[in-house]
């Protein structure tokens, strides 16, 4: 893809209302546009970013055997009033009419509609357990809406749901729904803790907020080192195997974590001192096990083995998807700009041309630009080499392939590594078997 062709709008001067450091880069790098309040616009790479990390959480979704739907945003409000949730809700849930005076609103999550389609639908214990999830945009009228695209007022997130027999049922769906958590946060670039969350009336222990450490976290946050060092993707859990499920989550949740709200100095001083870790977290998921409130409030049931009806037992699990945009750029940013991990990133590598009309140099960029197909940015614009620079740098692209006149003449390019800073003189056939092969 050419710079020259692209819809890509940075800007040099920081945005005075940008308080903090992922808001101000999603502007300067041209992700995203406010359009109101708490709302933005997501630009063509901004946009690439999003369907990454949809395709990864998509991804571990569908190996754990959840099943993609798509839900609405606007929802009728009879289904909240079943559920008794509607008058409770609050401000931030947008309340309107339609024509002919129903009332209606733009969902901020979907635990009703959800329950109701699948009442419609399943009638037997043969047919549990269910998993569904979608990923849909979701609006709640924050009051202050701030940070960007970290407290917007319309987000982007994964939300899905479980329907079990009973509570043993239902801890094996959590437990692989907490795994698929872990395996997606570290394939997206990030470490994500999890931790023990309030259950509210239910009680339990069933309820865990995962959170990615950035110094601008709105949580203060304690945990085990080990936590850190894990690798969830190398583990070996069975997910059709309830012992291979139980192990990991009792090594999981053995090891201390906790949010300032939750935290316990008691447990605490039993982790030893060189494990003990303190800083900020920014949540950007959540589990939650809520046994049968809303089946039971909205009258769905399934007949069970010996004929009875009952009502299915349910969890709840969201991802931000829009705010984890927000989230991977706190955790990895320097003071040029944005670090992507490669995962994530808008393209792979930029391809810096530092003299258009070059001959050779124009040769070179071509090939890549050719080979590189969608995954790499051509910079051919007739400008200074120190924009280029400084726009690679900002917009993040894991590797910069710089080429100019003198190593053109030679066939070799410099390869620049974002995030280590560290610069390779290769041969071009060497620079495309590095980053594009």
């Amino acid at each position: 893809m050419r710079l020259t062709k692209s819809f890509l709008p940075t800007l040099k001067e920081v945005p005075a209302d940008a308080q903090i450091a992922s808001h101000r880069l999603m502007l300067r790098a041209g992700l995203i546009r406010q359009t109101a309040s708490g709302i933005y616009a997501w630009l063509p790479a901004g946009l690439r970013v999003l369907r990454n990390i949809e395709r990864i959480v998509r991804e571990e979704q569908n190996a754990i055997g959840a099943q993609e739907v798509l839900m609405p945003t606007l929802q009728s409000a009879d289904l909240w009033r079943q559920s008794g949730r509607y008058d409770a809700y609050g401000p931030e849930m947008l309340r309107i009419q339609d024509r002919h005076g129903r009332d209606m609103l733009y969902g901020p999550t979907n635990e009703e509609m959800i329950t109701e389609i699948f009442g419609q639908s399943v009638k037997s214990y043969r047919e549990l357990p269910q998993s569904l999830y979608h990923i849909q945009w979701k609006f709640r009228d924050e009051r202050r809406p701030r940070f960007g695209v970290m407290r917007g007022r319309e987000f982007l997130m994964k939300d899905a749901y479980s329907f079990d027999a009973d509570y043993d049922g239902a801890v094996i769906s959590y437990r692989k729904m907490m795994l698929a958590y872990l395996r997606t946060f570290q394939r997206l670039g990030v470490r994500a803790i999890p931790m023990r969350a309030d259950t509210g009336p239910i009680g339990g222990e069933l309820s865990h907020e995962f959170l990615i450490l950035a110094p601008t976290g709105e949580s203060t946050v304690y945990f085990d080192a080990a936590l850190e060092q894990q690798d969830w993707l190398a583990q070996s859990v069975d997910f059709h195997d309830p012992e291979s499920l139980g192990r990991f989550f009792k090594d999981v949740t053995t090891s201390y974590a906790a949010t300032d709200e939750m935290h316990d100095e008691t447990a605490w001083k039993s982790v030893p001192a060189d494990r003990q870790r303190e800083g900020r977290g920014i949540e950007v998921g959540h589990i939650f096990y809520f046994e049968d409130k809303y089946t039971r409030s909205m009258g769905v049931t399934v007949n069970g083995p010996d004929g009875a009806a009952f009502h299915p037992h349910m969890g709840s699990y969201g991802i931000g998807v829009s705010r984890l945009t927000g989230a991977i750029i706190e955790a990895h940013h320097d003071a040029q700009g944005i670090i992507w991990p490669e995962s994530v990133a808008p393209f792979k590598a930029a391809v810096l041309n530092l003299k258009p009309g070059d001959a050779q140099v124009d040769e070179i960029c071509n090939r890549f630009n050719q080979l590189g197909g969608d995954a790499v940015l051509l910079d051919d614009r007739d400008e200074r080499a120190g924009v280029k620079f400084n726009d690679a740098d900002l917009m993040g692209h894991p590797w910069q392939i710089i080429v100019g006149p003198r190593g053109a003449k030679e066939g070799r390019v410099e390869l620049k590594n974002r995030r280590s800073g560290e610069r390779l003189d290769l041969s071009v056939d060497e620079a495309i078997e590095r980053v594009l092969l």
